[in-house]
């Protein structure tokens, strides 16, 4: 292949499309229950869309770890309404030229590629090969190499194509015209499109005298011929030369071809119906390129108030799974950290107090004659005065504290970074706005509680194994304070006397 011809082949980014299939994206696109298989469907049709699918699926914006082998995997990567502004975007202009004879020479190749398409797949299927929509698509594009050889050079390559009266002479009249086929070409396209190399290659031996060379290629290279059945004047004379290929190849006896065509046959009203339209006026061209346009347009606010909505979706979901990760991390009547989610903060602060060397204290606190309040007043008054308690406690303590419920009336405070000295002026101070503060009432007169507490230290003057002898200590010196006569606080230090 010329320097020349590669050069020109590098700028080719578009190639022509048949009408019909892109009047059926049209319809696609105004219809809300339309999927991405039912497009798939339509696209699996169209050598250039399908070959401009696989280029953008494999480019840099949408790649990914996993390369892209088929139409199935490319369409599912760019998402529905991708798929359909590409499509959209396609110009009508392009698949409908000026001047019927040019008209006729797409279109037939349309007609082959799709032919071809079929017959790859069902010769690979009955064959016993797995890869079926891959089959497909090379047997698609096989013949794409015409498609861009119309594009660049349509005023020396489309007589040539019309003067061909078979494939075998079209190759003739190429390699003699461009020292090259169109097979050559096609995979000179796919290559620099970046397309999976199993189509590049499969392309590229899709003609002699390249020899395929594995299975998946011979049903390729194949799949023309076996086109030609229904494309030629003579379909005779066809099925007798595709039967003679088919059996030398694959061993493919009589009947087991016969099969593969009954197969074909199946598809073709639907393949006919794509032809079969009568190609759209200048005037309608012109309806199809605005309606287009304008679907587009409608697409992109849909697209960005489906984003909007699925964003404020996401929102609300957050919002209420914080919701209830909080409700699972805090008690439930008194809305300080339940004592589960005490032990994992408590296990954080103090692995963090290990690693940077900075104290951790902690106050293990009990209200003083609880069960009196209960016994006397009731369980709801009760509720009140720890309900009161918390809300009491947490406004007195600084942002960085932690409290969190232990059990029944029993409380624990977490400082981090706070030596033993500190956190006990903190919670003396506590204690004395406590006492004057009344936690709920009665009738006859407001509830004052006080409480007992008791202090240890990770990494003062002394350092625990762990968080249960952390824990286990305050609470030794919580007992302590109760010993001494309650309505006080006690730290382990020797030093630190109580209150």
């Amino acid at each position: 292949m010329s320097p020349e011809l590669i050069t020109t082949l590098s700028l080719c980014r578009n190639l022509p499309s048949p009408p019909t299939v892109a009047m059926r994206i049209i319809q696609l696109a105004q219809d809300p229950e339309a999927d991405i298989a039912t497009v798939a469907d339509v696209i699996a049709l169209d050598t250039a869309l399908s070959a401009r699918m696989m280029r953008i699926a494999n480019s840099p914006l949408y790649a990914s770890r996993r390369r892209i082998e088929n139409l199935g995997q490319a369409l599912t990567m760019l998402g529905l309404n991708a798929t359909l502004q590409l499509a959209l975007g396609f110009s009508l202009f392009q698949a409908l030229r000026e001047g019927g004879h040019e008209s006729r020479l797409l279109e037939a190749t349309w007609r082959r590629s799709i032919l071809a398409a079929l017959a790859a797949r069902f010769l690979g299927q009955n064959c016993g090969i797995r890869r079926i929509e891959e089959l497909m698509l090379a047997g698609l594009l096989q013949d794409i190499g015409i498609l861009a050889l119309l594009q660049i050079r349509p005023d020396s390559y489309s007589p040539l194509l019309a003067t061909a009266s078979s494939n075998d002479e079209l190759l003739a009249l190429e390699r003699s015209a461009l020292d090259c086929s169109h097979a050559d070409v096609g995979a000179q396209l796919c290559d620099q499109w970046e397309l999976p190399r199993y189509l590049v290659d499969a392309i590229a031996h899709s003609e002699p005298p390249a020899e395929p060379a594995d299975l998946f290629q011979r049903c390729v290279a194949l799949s023309g011929c076996v086109a030609e059945i229904w494309l030629g004047d003579d379909a005779d004379r066809a099925r007798t030369h595709a039967l003679q290929r088919v059996h030398n190849a694959l061993g493919m006896d009589s009947a087991r071809f016969e099969a593969v065509l009954r197969q074909i046959d199946q598809m073709l009203p639907e393949l006919s119906a794509l032809f079969d339209l009568p190609p759209p006026s200048p005037a309608r061209l012109n309806y199809l390129l605005e309606h287009a346009a304008e679907l587009m347009t409608l697409r992109n606010l849909r697209e960005l108030q489906d984003a909007s909505l699925a964003r404020q979706r996401a929102d609300d979901f957050e919002a209420m799974a914080r919701q209830l990760s909080e409700q699972t991390h805090l008690d439930a009547l008194t809305g300080v950290l339940n004592r589960r989610q005490l032990h994992v903060v408590l296990e954080q602060e103090f692995n963090r107090s290990s690693q940077l060397e900075k104290p951790l204290s902690i106050a293990f606190i009990d209200l003083d004659d609880f069960k009196k309040i209960n016994d006397l007043h009731g369980h709801l008054a009760g509720d009140q005065v720890l309900q009161a308690f918390a809300e009491k406690l947490k406004g007195q303590l600084r942002s960085s504290d932690t409290v969190a419920r232990f059990g029944g009336e029993e409380f624990v405070v977490i400082f981090p970074a706070t030596t033993e000295q500190l956190a006990l002026q903190i919670v003396r101070r506590v204690l004395l706005a406590i006492a004057d503060t009344p936690m709920g009432g009665t009738g006859e007169a407001p509830l004052h509680v006080t409480f007992s507490a008791g202090i240890a230290t990770h990494g003062d003057y002394e350092r625990f194994a762990d968080v249960r002898e952390l824990l286990k200590a305050a609470d030794d010196v919580l007992y302590r304070a109760k010993a001494l006569g309650r309505n006080r606080v006690s730290a382990r230090a020797p030093h630190s006397a109580a209150c």
